[in-house]
């Protein structure tokens, strides 16, 4: 099959690729507004508000550690359609009056059902795009996120400004009914799996270990690098505001996330075919190159231009970095473990950008914040080195 015959925009790529792009603006969108909620309407501490926020990634890991168990039992529509549903059915909880604790088991239930609806998005995209294109196809697929994550929180500062916490969470479960109808015009068929693909060379079945019934084994490679990447970049994700008012960047700060998305959006088209012709080391290598460079620019910044070149250089880099290697942890499963080779890669995406600023935030009792951004992009460098023991190294 040619690539021009592998259809790549089919109705079922734009549905699940929607369906993503609005669950990732709700996690943004509240994220970046339950702080300030927890605070003012509840009288949480900082350190509560804190927990509230990072509730919902710790549901969201464990919602892909076992999204799997779903998967095999249920098929994938009718798992994502009980993820969506769970997701709508906690986005409309916020209305209830609440104190901390409920405010709390409803975050994490709500990270737990995207969790869910996220990964089987992911193992749908990764088995419905035509194989010669997979790497485009991921990578535009992944674009849908990036879009989210650049709207969601300027929405987030706009309505927290303009409308009250109820106007927000009414948006949230409005985009959430709307995820769920649009679940329903997925048209996804039956993987049929051959008798190969069931037994191993000596036709025995195979028994699955206990690791295996969670995630992926020979996705664990690529998933420890982004692991360690994600660590890096989260510390941009949690404290780059707050660096722009100690250089006294703050207006420039707002448009930094807007900066990386259009980066992400420009490369795209070009990084992805190109993986699939020439392989991915000749997109990743530079990639960490570039995402070093701008973390140790950053470190250094004193201007406005300055300070959003180096977020269009992590696009370049980090951006491309995390699509490469989702197409890579694909790439490593067969076709009936796609599913949890898809939720290997994003439960250490989560665990890195969800626990990175805990353990970043403790090093920022002795550094700071460039001296954080100046080790970082170091130990981008050194992330090279992880992938070439890795993966470079075994795929020779």
């Amino acid at each position: 099959m040619s690539n021009s015959a592998a259809r790549l925009w089919t109705r079922n790529f734009i549905l699940v690729s929607a369906i993503n792009f609005q669950l990732v603006l709700i996690f943004y969108l509240l994220v970046v507004v339950i702080v300030g909620y927890a605070v003012t309407e509840l009288n949480a501490t900082t350190a509560n508000a804190g927990l509230v926020s990072g509730l919902f990634i710790v549901g969201t890991l464990i919602g892909r550690l076992i999204v799997g168990q779903f998967l095999d039992k249920l098929g994938r529509k009718k798992t994502l359609i009980m993820g969506l549903s769970g997701f709508l059915i906690f986005s409309i909880l916020y209305f209830l009056p609440l104190n901390l604790e409920m405010l709390l088991l409803i975050r994490f239930s709500h990270g737990f059902m995207m969790g869910i609806a996220s990964s089987v998005l992911g193992t749908i995209i990764a088995q419905i795009l035509p194989a010669p294109r997979r790497g485009e196809g991921i990578g535009y697929y992944s674009m849908s996120s990036t879009l989210g994550t650049a709207i969601g929180p300027f929405l987030a500062i706009w309505m927290m400004f303009n409308l009250s916490y109820d106007a927000i969470f009414l948006l949230s479960t409005a985009i959430s009914i709307n995820c769920l109808i649009v679940a329903f015009f997925i048209n996804i068929s039956h993987i049929s799996l051959t008798q190969k693909q069931h037994l191993n060379p000596t036709q025995q079945p195979l028994k699955p270990t206990f690791i295996s019934r969670f995630i992926e084994p020979k996705a664990l490679p690529i998933s420890i690098i982004i692991l360690f990447t994600s660590i890096c970049y989260s510390g941009v994700l949690s404290f780059i505001n707050l660096y722009a008012k100690e250089i006294d960047l703050v207006p420039a700060a707002s448009f930094f996330f807007l900066m990386y998305a259009i980066a992400i959006l420009v490369s795209r088209p070009f990084t992805g075919p190109l993986m699939d012709k020439r392989g991915e080391n000749i997109i990743i290598y530079p990639a960490f190159i570039l995402m070093g460079c701008a973390l140790i620019l950053l470190s250094f910044a004193q201007t406005s231009s300055i300070f959003l070149l180096c977020a269009g250089l992590l696009g370049f880099g980090y951006g491309n970095i995390q699509s490469v290697c989702q197409t890579i942890a694909v790439k490593s499963a067969s076709l009936e473990r796609m599913g949890f080779a898809t939720s290997t890669f994003y439960i250490f995406l989560d665990a890195g950008l969800g626990f990175g600023p805990y353990f970043l935030g403790i090093a920022l009792n002795y550094i700071n914040y460039a001296q954080l951004y100046l080790y970082s992009g170091i130990s981008a460098f050194i992330c090279i080195i992880f992938y070439f023991l890795l993966h470079d190294q075994k795929q020779h």
